[in-house]
């Protein structure tokens, strides 16, 4: 039985994928050449419907389709497909030239994970969608997270269209959504609550072990400030006078222990952020304590970084990642009341979550975290649960009563909305 939706012409015929009906009653068939739009049309669908009378003799649209076929398949590079998944995936990535150093890594994931996969010996003509599918399938069977096969799809795809474009093959088998296909294994990070961001930075404000660690932290914690950017700051990216923190890059080590300095994650990453009082505090201590005896690195036309090991190094991500997971477990040993885990990036999503729960402008907000997009920002206050929509209700309450208090004070008539306006 026909699914409800598929489109049917005017004897109750079934429309294969492409074709369609135009308004004179023409037939149609709608395939791609290069990734633009081709058509060819007939008044008749099959061989066997009679000629329209009055109308130019013609190959029914079904017999056009089968020309089309052989015309686009005659395009092929018919030795392009003989090459393996491997081969193509290898090809592709060397043309993924400037990319950064986080980037390249994942492409070298990839290929270490293909390499060792009966997939990638595969040859690239004989790969359907259903082929695809169940390869996608095999690797989460095979206990790969959600993450990896997302990952390794964002190389075979574009590494496949690559051959779709080259005139290889005439359909991406990776071109299909994930939804459906994969199980979403990846855990949602989660914000701090107020209670318990202020818990543990009092914790760790008067442990006599990781003091040294809070203004950092603090830091972290209310400004959004991806690690990485964290990192890379220096003393002159401080204006200290104007209280402006300057964020226009971002520092990296890679896996054989170079340091690089990147431009920002993306070009709304370039922002200057304002200092609150707390966080003017805390930065003017780390200045004031930065040791003088070290030797200054400089990294890519960069130096002066904030944090430095006994070498005069930079510090990177890694080094605050342990020193939260050090400062986390010796709360958790001590209070029953147990704090879950967190990264600096688990700070970098708490300050969104509490700027959204103070309601502010979701577009001052999209700025101070350096989004590219609006959506990932919203995404923040769609998270927002029970309890911040009680308290929001309540606030709402309270400024309608507020209202009429005033009102009826006042004796006057009612007040302009604009005078209670919200922030």
């Amino acid at each position: 039985m026909a699914s409800r939706g598929q489109r049917r012409d005017s004897k109750h015929r079934l429309l294969h994928n492409g074709e369609s009906i135009r308004a004179n009653g023409k037939y149609q068939f709608k395939y791609l050449v290069d990734g633009k739009p081709k058509f060819v049309y007939s008044w008749r669908l099959v061989p066997t419907d009679p000629q329209p009378i009055g109308k130019q003799p013609c190959l029914s649209l079904r017999e056009l389709e089968k020309l089309v076929g052989k015309d686009v398949d005659s395009r092929l590079d018919i030795t392009g497909r003989n090459i393996t998944v491997n081969e193509l995936i290898s090809r592709y990535l060397k043309t993924r030239t400037g990319v950064r150093h986080n980037t390249l890594s994942n492409y070298n994931f990839v290929q270490n994970i293909m390499s060792k996969e009966e997939f990638g010996s595969r040859k690239i003509g004989e790969i359907k969608t259903s082929d695809a599918k169940l390869f996608l399938i095999k690797l989460q069977e095979d206990g790969r997270g959600s993450s990896t096969i997302k990952t390794v799809r964002g190389v075979l795809r574009p590494a496949f269209q690559m051959a779709v474009d080259d005139d290889i093959l005439m359909k991406n088998p990776f071109g299909f959504q994930l939804l459906g296909i994969i199980i979403n294994t990846e855990h949602t990070r989660q914000a701090l609550t107020k209670e318990q961001m202020n818990k543990f930075l009092k914790f760790v404000r008067y442990d006599n072990v990781y003091y040294k660690y809070y203004d950092v932290f603090y830091i972290l914690f209310h400004t959004g400030l991806r690690i990485s950017e964290f990192c890379g700051l220096t003393i002159n990216d401080l204006d200290m006078n104007n209280r402006i923190i300057n964020i226009d890059h971002q520092l990296q080590r890679t896996s054989k222990m170079e340091y690089v300095i990147e431009s920002t994650k993306t070009n709304a990453g370039t922002r200057k952020l304002p200092m609150t009082e707390d966080v003017y505090q805390a930065f003017k201590r780390i200045l004031e304590n930065r040791p003088t005896n070290l030797p200054e690195i400089m990294v890519a036309g960069h130096c002066g970084f904030l944090f430095r090991d006994s070498k005069g190094m930079p510090e990177v991500a890694m080094h605050w990642e342990h020193r939260f997971n050090h400062s986390v477990k010796r709360y958790n040993d001590i209070f029953r009341e147990q704090l879950p885990n967190i990264t600096p990036h688990i700070c970098r999503h708490t300050y969104c979550s509490n700027m959204a729960k103070a309601r502010m402008n979701p577009k001052t907000l999209q700025y101070l975290m350096g989004h590219s997009d609006i959506g990932v920002t919203m995404n923040t206050y769609t998270h927002l649960g029970l309890d911040d929509a009680k308290d929001e209700m309540i606030r709402l309450e309270e400024l309608e009563q507020a209202r009429k208090e005033v009102e009826k004070t006042l004796g006057t008539q009612p007040l302009k909305q604009n005078m209670f306006k919200t922030v």
